[in-house]
């Protein structure tokens, strides 16, 4: 029986949308096997964490709960919608943003 290159990079997908920290961890544990699927979930979830603290630093100058509020439903919705599509094992980019995470982060292989 012949594991999809889906379910066998998943593991390693899931590590990557553990912030920062876990997307470092995900880019070591797929420098060997080099898997497609881990690699794609793991730029989106290394941009969704860059993303989430250039923003956080930027947005807690406002000082406003209001704004910061926002600010976190908006990443939580993106972080979800990934993580979803993720599981299901499919290669659908974070809305507004996920084809510009797959163009900046070639680096990661």
């Amino acid at each position: 029986m012949e594991i999809k290159p889906e379910r066998e990079g998943k593991t390693t997908a899931i590590i990557g949308y553990l912030m920062l920290v876990g997307s470092l961890i995900a880019i070591m544990m797929n420098l060997e096997k080099q898997n497609p699927f881990a690699r794609f979930h793991i730029r989106q979830g290394f941009g969704l964490s860059l993303m989430f603290i250039v923003i956080a630093i930027f947005i807690g100058n406002f000082d406003s709960w209001m704004i910061s509020f926002a600010f976190y439903i908006f990443i939580s919705i993106l972080w979800t919608y990934a993580f979803v599509t993720m599981l299901q094992e499919k290669y659908i980019e974070v809305p507004l943003v996920g084809k510009y995470f797959q163009k900046w982060f070639t680096f990661i292989k």
